[in-house]
């Protein structure tokens, strides 16, 4: 922000800086007009001229692609629709006794989210779910337990995160949460050395791995899994729509 003196009136005003060190300067009253910018992690936008025309180019070849992709998510929603999925098995003993290992007290809000994701997973359609909540809420959790009653059934897990350092942080969590139990966790992330990410690539293809967290990683060509069956996307709207929709076609 930059304060500036116009006939006299003092003003404040956003600063934008263009290609060239051009400048452009917002009234603070017109704000509205100013909107996030949202990439890629880790990736610096191009910035562009002011005035020039590289940026309206951009924009239709950005709406062109974005019909495209609306009309693959039509017709891979329809055939979703029209396919049959996995109806999971009622909660076993042994996962009575996770969630009986739970430290805290659960929320309402928490069983009744738990209740009705279990109530879809022993559908025979194939289940597509949000689940928001604001932060402390117990979203882990919910999706721990759903992933445990995956497991439960001899089905593999996927927990997509949209940082390294937040992979780390739950394959910690499930180290610790899923302790005791027939569970083997792995991690795919630059956190890894190499040799780590193929023993667990290996691990997601014999089936010796039950839940992987990792990154974009997940959704790289070399790694396959010996039977997915539940697919977790943690701060979803972090990724784009063909990472996620990337998964689900190609391995669910």
């Amino acid at each position: 922000m930059e304060t500036l003196e116009i006939s006299g009136v003092h003003k404040d005003y956003l600063l934008l800086v263009y290609q060239g060190e051009d400048k452009l300067f917002i009234p603070v009253e017109q704000l509205e007009l100013v909107q996030k910018y949202v990439g890629a992690e880790g990736k610096a936008p191009k910035l562009n001229k002011l005035g020039g025309s590289e940026w309206k180019r951009v924009k239709t070849k950005v709406k062109a692609s974005v019909q495209d992709i609306a009309d693959d998510l039509i017709k891979l929603y329809a055939e979703r629709e029209a396919e049959q999925g996995f109806a999971f098995s009622p909660d076993s003993d042994m996962q009575r006794e996770f969630e009986d290992s739970f430290p805290y007290q659960e929320t309402d809000d928490q069983l009744r989210s738990i209740k009705e994701i279990k109530k879809d997973m022993e559908r025979i359609r194939p289940m597509d779910r949000l689940l928001v909540g604001d932060v402390g809420y117990g979203k882990t959790e919910v999706a721990l337990r759903a992933a445990f009653k995956a497991m439960m059934d001899g089905k593999q897990v996927a927990f997509l995160v949209p940082t390294t350092i937040l992979a780390q942080q739950h394959f910690e969590t499930m180290k610790e949460r899923f302790q005791g139990f027939p569970i083997n966790v792995g991690l795919l992330s630059r956190f890894r050395t190499r040799k780590e990410q193929n023993e667990t690539i290996k691990g997601l293809a014999s089936g010796t791995i039950d839940i992987v967290v990792g990154t974009h990683r997940l959704l790289s060509k070399d790694v396959k899994y010996r039977d997915l069956g539940f697919l977790v996307v943690d701060e979803e709207q972090r990724f784009g729509v063909t990472h996620k929709e990337k998964n689900q076609t190609n391995q669910i």
